[in-house]
């Protein structure tokens, strides 16, 4: 078919020439305009990086979490801050230096809140015991208080050696002590500083009768005056932070330290994962796709040619951006990614024609003209449908996808307009020359002719291929963890994952809202029943039972107790030698109580307890030096006592203990459970660990039954994964009812719509069903690779079609055109674009590139495999 006289091609030939005859004026107005998009949009374009932002606000559960934040701001942006300790005393003290610092930061703060260390639970923590508990401590308290009082006297090691012999000879002489805990206590502080890990002895364990962990971990609220004007707007607070643990010494390779996690700490390590992945990312695509044009048009004019316009093309893109959005989100961002990959084909496919046109010998006035005419329906064509598979993503309640189709399908219409005029002009400076075809390499030739030759093998592994993705389909999943987004490695993510471990501290659990006391009660009964819920907590559960009971018992511990005071200890008072004596005192005791009892309860313990004293006994006499053995037992007599006035301080502290009711909890507590409105704050907690996906589905489910207008985590995970799956299903029906219309109303032909359509639905159904054999779920990142696919996919048939039906090419001619090479290497330098960020560090971005890999492998596949037996079967159904 001649389509030399058409009015398109006339239209477009014109526009070449009047670009090349014009060229120095469109360049130079090309970089004015460059210039003034740079300066625009650095002055003006922002970045959100809340995910949920990305939603709009009219969704239900937005709404909800709306409320929630409006009665409990504290809640909003925060950063958790874990501080972790050997005992809950270092723990609980260093928990309070920080809170403390963080509360006077009132340039980066608006609060910071260390609820466990508030003075009201200090006070009342025992009357949160249960009556056997606070039993069990009267008697230990009982037995430890002679303990206690010499020790305050004169607290140091030989006293408490002293103190520990004259009890185990009480054991020997038959007194039922219970020194199981101190035995076992004393004995792991020992081995622990003989491992060269040491650490404190807590007596707040031992009161309590339990065995020590290895560490403690402390929780507090910090919510931080964010800065929206920067990219990074917690960068600030998290200095001040970061500053605030270097000066309180809560630094690595300290008792104490800190860990940083929160919602706040979790965009900002997620956002810095996804910039540092992609500028990684990008510096490999920019090398790998100028390595991909060397190949296909080898010539360096004709690379800075497509370079050019490819950035002034993403220069005018961003500042449309600007203008018509005035932002970018975490989905948006990837504008650039998607121009990158689908902007650059465009000038990819004019060179290519533009050099098999200029084979003829005419010269570049008359080839230019020529190739824009024959090139240039087909990308118009490419440019519309591909713009309107975008624009189809707009009414979506998916506001950060929304505005994706917005930004990228004006992207799209840019990079036409670029190339239609930009390329010409440089062809003027930059003329293509002609390169000699890869297929005369035999390898490369036999490629091309399989499928010639294999026609209904291919076609039957097509039907092969479809049976298999169909029965795939069902499998396709969609990831709901919003931490399976970020880089696992950071100290966010591993500090959120191990309080998820954490039952009673896991930030992952349901927040409802009750509007009095009573709907409270219900709800919590209500609530209490789901197997899927393991505990509820309101204010109501402040107010402990039987007070009056536990009352006495704590009276009876503070009678029992007594007034006790400290004399500090300091190095000087250390006497060696009267140390060295009593820690032998207590061995020989020890060995003459295992000796003579055998099979006391206490013996295990006894025995520990023996061997220990042993290893520092013989480790005090390989030091020859009187200093050493005197920084020895000045260690040891730390590590075991300077926990004690802190531990017996705080004890005091909550032998004050009063009976109290709702009213009377403060307002630095109440805050976090009971708004200035009285609307109640309900905590619900899972059973199962909802890590899995199938187990957040049915909790959050089986809560929403009870309480609709329930959020937290939890909730806006799984509510918002639906929101994405619903938008894009939305979206991808209107894109391709969109893109049928505008190919029938472009190419005027139901066969050429259908044939153009046929590989663009393979490779997406093809693409569902990798993701389901690489275990490569959807997520809020990686499903953008749907339009990006679908815009490849169109516009690689397009071309085929288009050079087939409008040029009359033959079958066995069409692969050895510029068409499909121009095809061949877009599809490389798509693959080189996103290939590379697969080497991300952020997840979500790295499975955004695995499977735009695998969409446009599987793209090309079926557009230079698939399609021209396709093509061919309709010319021979045609002719006969």
């Amino acid at each position: 078919m001649d389509i030399s006289n058409g009015a398109s091609y006339r239209f477009f030939a014109h526009w070449a020439a009047f670009s090349y005859q014009n060229a120095i004026w469109i360049i130079f107005l090309a970089m004015v305009i460059a210039g003034f998009s740079v300066v625009y949009t650095a002055n003006n374009l922002g970045v959100h990086t809340d995910t949920t932002d990305m939603l709009s606000e009219d969704v239900p559960f937005r709404v909800n979490h709306k409320r929630y934040k409006a009665a409990f701001p504290q809640y909003e942006d925060a950063f958790l801050l874990v501080v972790d300790a050997p005992t809950p005393e270092q723990a609980h003290a260093a928990a309070k230096r920080l809170t403390t610092y963080l509360q006077e930061d009132e340039v980066h703060f608006y609060e910071a809140s260390y609820l466990s260390g508030d003075l009201f639970f200090e006070q009342n923590g025992l009357l949160y015991k249960s009556i056997p508990e606070l039993e069990k401590i009267t008697d230990r308290l009982a037995a430890a208080q002679p303990l206690i009082a010499r020790l305050a006297k004169n607290p140091a090691l030989d006293t408490f050696a002293s103190v520990l012999t004259e009890a185990v000879d009480e054991l020997r002489n038959g007194r039922n002590l219970d020194m199981e805990a101190v035995f076992n206590g004393v004995s792991s502080i020992l081995d622990a500083r003989f491992a060269g890990s040491p650490h404190a002895l807590s007596w707040q364990i031992l009161f309590d009768g339990e065995e020590q962990a290895d560490q403690y971990q402390e929780l507090i609220l910090a919510r931080p005056k964010h800065d929206y004007a920067q990219l990074f707007a917690a960068e600030r607070p998290l200095k001040a932070i970061r500053e605030a643990a270097v000066e309180l010494g809560l630094t690595q390779g300290a008792p104490e330290q800190l860990r940083i996690t929160g919602e706040a700490a979790l965009a900002y390590d997620e956002l810095h994962s996804a910039m540092r992945g992609a500028q990684d990312a990008g510096i490999l695509a920019l090398v790998l796709v100028v390595v991909v044009l060397l190949i296909a048009v080898r010539a360096v004019g004709a690379i800075m040619t497509v370079m050019f316009s490819l950035v002034l093309g993403l220069l005018l893109t961003a500042a449309f951006a600007t203008f018509a959005v005035g932002h970018l989100n975490l989905i948006s961002i990837a504008f650039a990614v998607l121009y990158i990959g689908l902007g650059v084909d465009y000038a990819i496919h004019f060179l290519l024609r533009h050099e098999e046109v200029r084979r003829s010998g005419q010269p570049v006035t008359k080839t230019l003209p020529a190739a824009s005419g024959d090139i240039g329906r087909a990308l118009m064509i490419c440019a519309v449908t591909t713009a309107i598979g975008f624009y189809a993503f707009i009414p979506t309640t998916y506001d950060g996808v929304a505005e994706l189709g917005l930004i990228s399908g004006s992207g799209m219409v840019i990079s036409l307009l670029v190339t239609l005029t930009i390329v010409p002009a440089l062809q003027r400076f930059f003329p293509i020359p002609l390169i000699k075809p890869f297929i005369a390499i035999q390898p490369v030739h036999t490629a091309l002719e399989w499928p010639a030759h294999a026609r209904k093998s291919v076609l039957a592994l097509t039907v092969i291929a479809v049976l298999f993705s169909l029965i795939a389909l069902p499998q396709i999943r969609f990831d709901y963890n919003l931490l399976n987004l970020n880089d696992p490695h950071v100290e966010s993510v591993e500090t959120f994952r191990d309080l998820l471990e954490n039952a009673d501290d896991s930030p992952w659990h349901i927040i409802a809202l009750a509007d009095n006391r009573n709907e409270a009660e219900q709800l919590v009964k209500k609530l209490s029943r789901l197997r899927e819920v393991d505990k509820v907590v309101t204010i109501l559960d402040f107010v402990p039972d039987d007070q009056a009971e536990k009352i006495r018992l704590i009276e009876e511990m503070a009678i029992t107790l007594g007034p006790v005071s400290f004399a500090p200890i300091t190095q000087q008072q250390i006497d060696v030698d009267t140390q060295l004596t009593t820690l032998q005192d207590l061995q020989h005791a020890l060995n003459r109580f295992l000796i003579e009892q055998p099979a006391h309860l206490a013996a295990d313990s006894a025995r520990a307890l023996q061997q220990s004293l042993t290893n520092l006994l013989l480790q005090f006499d390989g030091l020859n030096a009187r200093e050493s053995q005197e920084k020895l037992l000045f260690a040891v007599d730390q590590d075991l006592l300077h926990l004690l006035p802190e531990s017996v301080h705080r004890l005091q502290l909550a032998l004050e203990a009063r009976p109290f009711t709702q009213q009377d909890i403060p307002d630095s507590v109440k805050i976090h459970w009971q708004s200035s409105d009285d609307i109640y704050r309900i905590a619900i907690y899972p059973t199962e660990n909802i890590n899995d996906n199938d187990a957040l589905k049915r909790f959050v489910r089986a809560v929403q039954q009870i309480t609709p207008g329930a959020t937290g985590v939890p909730v806006i995970s799984l509510e918002a994964g639906q929101a994405v799956v619903d938008a894009f299903v939305h979206a991808f029906s209107l894109a391709l009812i969109g893109v049928v219309i505008a190919l029938l109303v472009l190419l005027r032909s139901v066969k050429s719509t259908v044939l153009v359509m046929v590989p663009l639905l393979l490779a997406a159904l093809f693409t569902g069903a990798i993701t389901v054999l690489l275990d490569v779920p959807f997520n809020f990142a990686n499903v953008i690779a749907l339009p990006l696919i679908l815009g490849i996919g169109i516009d690689c048939s397009v071309h085929m079609v288009h050079r087939s039906r409008n040029t009359g090419e033959a079958y066995e001619n069409l692969l050895y055109t510029s068409t499909a090479r121009a095809i061949f290497y877009s599809a490389l330098t798509t693959m080189a674009g996103f290939g590379s960020l697969i080497f991300s560090q952020h997840q979500g971005t790295a499975s955004m590139g695995l499977l735009l890999l695998a969409g446009v492998v599987l793209t090309l596949i079926c557009v230079l495999i698939i399609l021209p037996v396709l093509l061919h079967a309709a010319d021979t159904k045609q002719a006969g």
